[in-house]
């Protein structure tokens, strides 16, 4: 049984590690290096960086921070934000990005997906997608979560698992930093449509969340940000406690 893994993600804006509910009211947790070395010390299995701002400011995510935070940690390492072509890749690889996430610009331009996958191996390639159930579904959101689309969450997932992804990072925005729980129904169902790994995100409030996604969605991984940035949730106890309840993870 492959081990589940305990992803913190950094969410960064202005240069800080920031947190909000439902992608909005976004307050400091911290500076994204000093974070990153933690995670790293605490046993995190991997990390995400995601430039939050930098589709919806028409910018590139900041080199300077992704090498920074490359020097502090020895675990895989995922950055996303403003990432849509080829080259915008390759630099942040070159800057010691061990994956890229992809979000908006694949929505708008699938073939990006492709374009990346062939360039630099699919397990280098992670989708994520902003989801949020509206009455008639469950639908794609762009731009941080800012423009809806009338794209179906689980038709585009399967889109982009053809198309050459190696991972989902599915984020439920109305779960989002609601501490209520991981959006459980659709993680089950997505996960059971694809082959590729799913990473879970939105919602996490306590250890017992995190046991219940991996019990009841069967997920690879989950993300979660405030509870580990505020202290609220220490990855070693988490995984001692994921062990107890018969849950394989790498300690």
């Amino acid at each position: 049984m492959l081990s589940k893994r305990i992803i913190p993600c950094l969410d960064v804006k202005d240069g800080r590690t920031v947190k909000g509910v439902n992608f909005v009211d976004l307050r400091d947790a911290g500076d994204p290096v000093e974070l990153a070395w933690q995670y790293s010390q605490q046993g995190a299995d991997e990390l995400v960086f995601l430039d939050i701002a930098a589709t919806h400011e028409k910018r590139k995510t900041t080199l300077d921070m992704v090498k920074a935070v490359a020097r502090q940690v020895n675990i895989p390492f995922t950055i996303g934000g403003g990432i849509s072509e080829l080259k915008d890749a390759e630099a942040l690889l070159n800057a010691g990005a061990d994956k890229i996430s992809i979000n908006s610009a694949a929505v708008r331009r699938p073939e990006l997906i492709n374009e990346l996958a062939n360039a630099f191996g699919v397990q280098f390639v992670v989708v994520a997608v902003d989801t949020k159930h509206l009455p008639h579904g469950d639908f794609v959101h762009l731009n941080g979560g800012r423009i809806p689309t009338e794209i179906q969450t689980q038709h585009w997932i399967k889109e982009a698992e053809s198309r050459g992804a190696g991972e989902i990072l599915l984020t439920s925005m109305d779960k989002d930093g609601t501490k209520s729980g991981f959006d459980y129904i659709l993680l089950k169902e997505i996960n059971d449509r694809v082959t590729i790994p799913v990473i879970a995100s939105g919602g996490a409030g306590n250890e017992q969340d995190f046991i219940d996604v991996f019990q009841k969605s069967d997920v690879d991984a989950a993300l979660a940000a405030s509870v580990f940035h505020y202290g609220e949730i220490l990855i070693p106890e988490l995984k001692a406690l994921l062990k107890q309840n018969n849950i394989a993870v790498r300690i």
